[in-house]
């Protein structure tokens, strides 16, 4: 398998690669992607979203300030290390743009979506798989606002709802969440989406 990619938009790819592997033991059904947090962006990239390279920069510089990321701490020190400030650089920052879309997913479901504030709503536009969302009322790592709500307004195919007011980001993941049944709530929900989309 390939190593995992450090940077979000390179994620997809690495989607795609394992599903050509998967591909060559046997043929493949209708391809399902759930993806949590910055998993979330991964799964609808693969259905077309793409990052906005000039947002991108701008968190770069510090113009934007990106807020933390559980699970990939210290992704900024990560990303200015490879990428300097200088006008290369920014260039090699368009391969953000790229279309990372992979014909073979056809249905797409997110749990506190990261990277929505960093997507551009045209391609959003363009998805045409089913979406569904799930996300915490309390998230403060990826607010609703910021993160959560762009994928809901500009992709046509998506519909979701909050898992509850008082769950965290933290809570689909930690031993102790605040909602005990939120895990297994929500992966039943997924369960039940990709029966209905999928087959």
């Amino acid at each position: 398998m390939a190593l995992p990619r450090p940077h979000v938009w390179e994620r997809p790819r690495d989607v795609s690669f394992a599903l050509d592997v998967l591909a060559r033991e046997q043929p493949l059904g209708p391809v399902g992607v759930a993806g949590f947090s910055l998993g979330g962006y991964t799964a609808v990239a693969l259905a077309g979203a793409r990052v906005d390279p000039h947002i991108l920069w701008a968190v770069l510089t510090g113009a934007i300030p990106l807020p933390e990321i559980p699970e990939f701490p210290g992704a900024l020190e990560a990303l200015r290390k490879k990428y300097p400030l200088d006008e290369s650089s920014r260039r090699a920052l368009d391969a953000a743009a790229a279309d990372l879309s992979d014909p073979r997913v056809r249905a797409v479901f997110q749990v506190a979506p990261g990277v929505g504030g960093l997507v551009t709503p045209e391609s959003l536009a363009t998805v045409q798989v089913p979406v569904g969302i799930r996300w915490g009322g309390a998230d403060t790592v990826n607010p609703y606002d910021v993160d959560t709500r762009p994928y809901l307004e500009y992709i046509p195919t998506a519909s979701g709802r909050s898992a509850g007011p008082d769950v965290r980001h933290d809570d689909f993941f930690t031993p102790e969440p605040a909602d005990p049944a939120v895990r297994v709530r929500v992966g039943r929900e997924a369960a039940a989406f990709f029966q209905q989309h999928l087959g």
